[in-house]
């Protein structure tokens, strides 16, 4: 061996080496940061919901892949479709690693949109992940008239929302406006549960905004009866087991209503996403991204999600990183155009 391979050589062992030291600090200043302390889930909706259970079962597991093995407790924080826990997380929380939120998928786009309630910068704030990429579908109570897409475009069909901002209400209003659709909202319901129990009681006939997921593995009865009938899909790309159902943008008649259907379903992908404050110090974002990523492969926590009936699918921090620049970077033109739709009267 020469003089300088071996130089080269022994350089890189002691990188290495170095490395390995540095490595092991941050994990032993993490560990000694959390152990004994608390880290709060704030929920941006109320107890009961999907989100609600997504971190309920999330903070059963997380502590033990955490360096100190914090406990982790979940608070609700419901109203504006998330936008309050968002704002909280924005302003409020503590910058230490304590507070981690999950909101709606749709929060981290309204400061996009033009929504003065969403007083953050989502960019800034520390992704964690998502546990799953969203398909939603737009359901209607078989008894009703409306079968297809096509027949909500004659016959009025009343339907249950949440917020203002949350999918199960812009959706509709946007099939209204581009599509033809005769969706009638009523909104003010809390959770998807609450939206289902008035579909039951007929106090509603549909429910445009529902996890296929969700609905699968939760309420199979709807499914296995045959109480509903599926008239399309909220989702970047079909759900395998309904080739046949049209997504919402398959509906479009021209380019440039398909586009802003698309651009507004970015949101899908990060179907429930999980993220700290801004200002977290850098070792402990890795540490709980790493610790968000080991929870979600938990055979303990995949068994007692699917126990619940959540849907897991693991989205990276750097993949909703990556997924929010994609869309924050969509042409003004084409966000203006939505934002006119989505406040139009």
């Amino acid at each position: 061996m020469t003089k300088n391979a071996s130089w080269r050589a022994l350089s890189g062992a002691v990188a290495v080496v170095v490395l390995s030291i540095n490595f092991a600090f941050a994990q032993n200043s993490v560990a000694d940061f959390y152990r004994g302390k608390q880290v709060r889930i704030i929920v941006g909706f109320a107890a009961g919901g999907n989100s609600g259970l997504y971190g309920d079962v999330l903070g059963r597991h997380m502590g033990k892949h955490l360096p100190g093995a914090p406990n982790f407790v979940p608070q609700y924080m419901p109203g504006a479709g998330g936008l309050i826990a968002a704002n909280h997380m924005a302003s409020r929380a503590a910058r230490d690693g304590t507070e981690i939120a999950i909101t709606s998928r749709t929060a981290a786009f309204e400061p996009l949109l033009g929504n003065k309630q969403a007083q953050f910068n989502a960019r800034e704030f520390n992704w964690l992940g998502s546990a799953n990429i969203e398909n939603s579908v737009c359901i209607a109570d078989v008894n009703q008239p409306v079968k297809t897409f096509d027949d909500v475009r004659k016959t009025e069909l009343v339907i249950g929302g949440s917020g203002a901002d949350a999918i199960d209400m812009v959706f509709p209003r946007l099939a209204n406006r581009l599509l033809g659709a005769r969706f009638k909202i009523v909104s003010g319901y809390n959770t998807s549960n609450d939206i289902l129990l008035a579909l039951e009681r007929r106090e509603v006939h549909g429910f445009c905004g529902i996890g296929w997921a969700f609905l699968k593995l939760r309420k199979s009865e709807l499914l296995s009866e045959k109480k509903i009938n599926i008239l399309f899909q909220i989702a970047v790309d079909k759900a395998p087991d309904l080739p046949d159902i049209p997504r919402v943008q398959d509906l479009a008649e021209n380019a440039d209503h398909r586009q802003v259907l698309e651009f507004l379903l970015a949101p899908q992908g990060m179907g429930r996403p999980f993220f700290a404050p801004p200002g977290v110090p850098a070792e402990r974002v890795t540490a709980l991204r790493k610790a968000f990523a080991d929870t979600l492969k938990d055979p303990e926590f995949l068994q007692e999600a699917a126990k619940t009936g959540l849907d897991i699918q693991f989205v990276s921090g750097e993949d909703v990183d990556a997924l929010l620049a994609r869309t924050y970077a969509t042409p003004p033109e084409l966000v203006s155009r939505a934002q006119e739709l989505l406040h139009a009267k």
